[in-house]
């Protein structure tokens, strides 16, 4: 894989592992257009976190048409793009993970996946999957730090469960490269050593050489 092949970099996370912060670094170092998830204006969010069940089929088809319409303006765009999470993780994780919890029904569920399973047909795949893999102390940590008022009623058994299903996934990710980022033991946000460990696994993930 060559630099100039290098269309999309996707990055993947639970709730809180800085999906967003290193967006924001990659696009600034690497001269990267980024693409944020719209979270803290999305109609759904605050109800969805107050009552789940009633609001998990709304919220869900919510994110799934931002990140459709973003993506096919990605087909467009010239240069390399960095996109803060996955449409795949919409699905397979946090779509899933309601289903499990019961806070979605199986007839929802269902109308999801097989909206999902006709759309992911007509976006681009990531060239790079860069996986922020963190510990519950670590996300719960990073989510009080940010401070976020709808994400005060988020619970504990919630996060580990879409930790459970993001670490199963990504054993069996076969969509394009693959990055995995320890963020218990990198601390990229803080320490420039860290981060620019980061910079050189993703140009030797560029170059091939991986």
């Amino acid at each position: 894989m060559s630099k100039k092949n290098i269309k999309l970099i996707s990055i993947s996370g639970n709730i809180g592992s800085g999906k967003t912060t290193l967006t924001q670094m990659l696009s600034k170092k690497l001269k990267w257009k980024p693409h944020f998830e719209v979270v803290d204006t999305n109609p759904y969010l605050f109800d969805f976190y107050n009552d789940m069940s009633r609001w998990s089929f709304n919220l869900q088809i919510s994110f799934l048409n931002s990140r459709l319409n973003y993506l096919l303006d990605v087909i467009k765009e010239s240069g390399t793009v960095i996109q803060d999470r996955t449409i795949y993780e919409d699905a397979l994780i946090f779509a899933t993970n309601l289903k499990d919890m019961g806070l979605m029904d199986s007839r929802d569920f269902q109308s999801y996946m097989d909206m999902f399973n006709t759309v992911v047909h007509f976006v681009p795949k990531p060239d790079i999957l860069i996986y922020l893999k963190a510990s519950i102390p670590t996300l719960v940590g990073q989510i009080e730090k940010r401070g976020r008022v709808f994400e005060e009623n988020i619970r504990i058994d919630y996060l580990k469960k879409l930790n459970e299903l993001y670490n199963n996934w990504i054993l069996s990710y076969k969509e394009s490269s693959l990055l995995v980022i320890d963020v218990d033991k990198n601390k990229f946000e803080e320490n420039s050593k860290d981060f620019g460990d980061i910079i050189t696994k993703i140009n030797r993930h560029i170059n091939g050489l991986f």
